[in-house]
């Protein structure tokens, strides 16, 4: 459930109607939707009942909005996040070190010495060469790195293959057929507390099964390793849990997902850790932009070419992946389209013979589930600025991103006295 919903013939976030925001912000612009953050925390959160104090750490890249990060930080949830510029936005939203865990797969030095300092909750180590490089800054700086050792347990997760993460081929973790290998020896090494194993296998799962699957694995060699003599007291599952970009579509609930953690951990005697991201944010966000014009030739579908284009989402070009797209004022009028952007590129492209709500030049529209890997994965490409963000609480909101102007990107240039 999320809270965008016609009201009197007009879509709403909220209490607010996005006409209102069009005209004030302008387009195109991402709205998100305080109520539906809450809601979707709070249900992930109840979903995990029958885990014993759960450690929920939000996959930052989803959405790393300071507002939307503030929101959830207010929910108790803590960060997982992949880069040094991600730890500063989770410590900047008031989200507490201890609660905070490093993944990824190349932390640099400098990233790695950032961590230390500002004292994490967790390295998920990628490699043994990463967990050598760990020691040695933490045991030169006198400090000791919390960790865990991602495993790729070459699992299928039946997803898109660029968010493929747990099959041998990807780069991510360590072979698993190795772990027990490289935690004995990262163990030993002064500057890391081995504590625990770490797996993550995809994102924007379908189906629950590759994660029983990856979950099983993960038991059999935490057994193993406690039969070696090793410590293992914490154990990360990662993220990935899929939400439905088409209507009517039905995924794994949050309360299948955590009945199925509940029974396949419940004899590990461990504390569990979560990095949700997608299912928490997706659908707590839109897309809303204008059409420019509509453009006919022939028989054929039209082209409704909108202001928002594949710099500003990135998905359909980069996935093929799916949004719905609805008229702010729907008509009640259906027609066939094909919905594109303004870039020079024939990939800026939204939609293919959709049947959909008929649009005209000058209406609103707006793309669905756009709350996760939106905004955070746009670019400055065909010299488009960054579009704003807008944070929805019931009748009121707020601009919590700017507009980015592409005059103000190109004042970041410099051109040589030389030229």
């Amino acid at each position: 459930m999320d809270h965008f919903q016609l009201r009197d013939g007009v879509l709403h976030a909220e209490d607010i109607p996005l006409t209102r925001i069009a005209e004030e912000v302008g387009t195109p612009v991402y709205v998100y939707s305080r109520a539906t953050l809450v809601r979707h925390a709070r249900v992930f959160r109840e979903a995990l009942s029958g885990v014993k104090d759960p450690h929920i750490a939000f996959a930052v890249k989803s959405n790393p909005n300071l507002a939307v990060l503030k929101v959830l930080s207010r929910e108790g949830y803590g960060a997982d996040v992949v880069s040094g510029g991600e730890l500063v936005r989770a410590l900047e939203a008031d989200m507490a070190p201890k609660n905070i865990v490093f993944s990824g797969v190349g932390k640099t030095d400098a990233e790695l010495l950032q961590g230390l300092e500002a004292d994490i909750g967790q390295f998920n180590i990628e490699s043994q060469e990463e967990g050598r490089e760990l020691a040695a800054i933490a045991a030169a700086h006198g400090k000791i790195a919390r960790c865990a050792l991602r495993v790729n347990p070459d699992v299928d997760a039946r997803t898109h293959e660029k968010i493929s993460t747990g099959k041998a081929e990807n780069k991510f973790g360590v072979p698993i057929h190795r772990a027990v290998e490289i935690y004995a020896t990262l163990a030993a090494l002064p500057g890391l507390d081995m504590r625990g194993i770490a797996v993550h296998i995809g994102s924007q799962l379908s189906t629950l099964e590759p994660l029983e699957t990856a979950f099983g694995k993960v038991g059999e060699l935490i057994a193993e390793l406690r039969a070696q003599g090793e410590t293992v007291t914490h154990a990360d599952l990662g993220g990935g849990l899929g939400v439905p970009y088409k209507a009517g579509e039905v995924l794994p609930s949050p309360a299948e997902y955590g009945a199925m953690v509940a029974r396949v951990t419940k004899d590990w005697d461990v504390a569990l850790s979560f990095e949700p991201g997608r299912v928490i944010a997706g659908n707590a966000g839109i897309l809303l932009t204008r059409v420019i014009r509509v453009k006919r030739s022939s028989n054929a579908s039209p082209f409704v070419v909108v202001d928002a284009a594949m710099n500003d989402l990135a998905r359909p070009a980069m996935y093929g992946a799916w949004h719905d797209i609805e008229a702010v004022k729907p008509s009640g009028a259906k027609s066939v389209s094909h919905i594109v952007g303004p870039i020079c590129e024939t990939g800026d492209t939204f939609a293919m013979n959709r049947e959909m709500d008929t649009l005209e030049s000058g209406d609103l529209a707006v793309f669905r589930t756009a709350g996760a890997y939106g905004a955070t994965m746009a670019s400055s490409y065909n010299s488009r600025g960054f579009v704003a963000e807008v944070l929805v609480d019931g009748d009121k909101y707020a601009v919590v991103a700017d507009r980015l102007a592409a005059a103000a990107i190109m004042d970041a240039e410099r051109v040589p006295d030389w030229l």
